[in-house]
């Protein structure tokens, strides 16, 4: 079953193996399914072909539990199918707590990956073997698709808006890693490759890499050189909402709703900050759209996330806004 299911690039994790099983059984299901239709058309084709001396007056078969079977199996199986698939589909969007957070941005035409501890990588991502790794991923530019056929999963990137894959690779190696989605001329050289390494080996290569800080710290560093600070600090006088304890949190907008304070509100508060604006704060947000890259957002993200078990600001605030 292995050597007819790895012509596609090998399985590299336990998800990879459950959409093989899924795929081998739905597809016998729908061999055992249509096969006695494709044998018995032909068979009764030649049997009561015209001119054939044939007995056609049997007595109609009245049997309810035949007709009831071949209608209650059938879709029995498939209804098992659904709910088996539906679960794998399910699991897909519940990474586990402790996932290993990498964030990954395609642009044309290639695949930036950025770890926590501030590594970052061209068209190679190197992953643990055996821990839970969830991958935050924007576009820069037009839709792009990541997809590892070894992982069996693929995930669009939709300018705009984070979405998210996760996944455990569990037999180091090297694997083919593509854009799935046509996005201009040089579409069919945007790829690279998973690398799964043991974890002692991935400890002494994330050692081996430069790096300037955390991606958080870097989200620091850019927090004031941007002038972020200068509304959000601790010791400004403008009317600006404090960012400790942001993240996670409800916010209560203008316009009378309330939205979570997750990665998706704080990328649209710094590129779209008049789309919502909380509520008992003046729409003075300067746009940071075509100011910062969307790498650079992921840092501020991530410097702002480092936020959410700070305690609040100390020190009164002069600018007379909610507490």
């Amino acid at each position: 079953m292995n050597r007819l299911l790895t012509f596609w690039g090998g399985q590299a994790s336990h998800h990879a193996h459950q959409v093989d099983t899924l795929f081998l059984g739905l597809a016998t299901l729908a061999v055992l399914l249509s096969a006695p239709v494709f044998i018995l058309i032909p068979w009764f084709a030649v049997k009561y072909r015209r001119g054939k001396p044939a007995d056609r007056t049997h007595a109609a078969n009245r049997s309810v539990w035949l007709e009831v079977s071949w209608a209650a199996i059938p879709f029995l199986a498939t209804l098992a199918f659904y709910v088996w698939s539906t679960r794998l589909y399910i699991d897909l969007y519940q990474p586990p707590a402790e996932a290993l957070a990498i964030n990954a941005v395609g642009k044309q035409w290639m695949w930036k990956f950025q770890h926590p501890g501030g590594q970052a990588e061209i068209n190679e991502l190197h992953v643990p073997a055996g821990r839970p790794v969830v991958v935050t991923l924007a576009s820069q530019d037009v839709i792009h698709s990541l997809f590892v056929p070894a992982l069996r999963l693929k995930q669009d990137v939709v300018p705009g808006r984070y979405t998210r894959l996760w996944f455990t690779a569990d037999t180091p190696g090297s694997y083919a890693l593509v854009c799935a989605q046509f996005c201009g001329a040089d579409h069919a050289v945007m790829g690279g490759r998973l690398v799964v390494q043991t974890p002692a080996d991935y400890g002494r290569w994330l050692e081996g890499m430069g790096t300037d800080g955390s991606l958080a710290a870097q989200g620091a560093v850019l927090f004031r050189t941007r002038g972020c600070s200068g509304c959000h600090g601790a010791a400004s006088t403008v009317h600006a909402p404090p960012l400790e304890g942001l993240y996670g949190r409800p916010v209560p907008l203008a316009d009378g709703s309330v939205v979570t304070a997750d990665e998706q509100y704080l990328r649209d508060s710094i590129l779209l900050p008049q789309a919502q604006v909380a509520a008992g704060y003046p729409a003075i947000m300067p746009t940071f759209q075509n100011v910062l890259g969307e790498d650079d957002v992921l840092k501020l993200v991530a410097y702002i996330k480092s936020l959410a078990n700070a305690p609040p600001p100390t020190k009164d605030r002069d600018d007379g806004g909610p507490p």
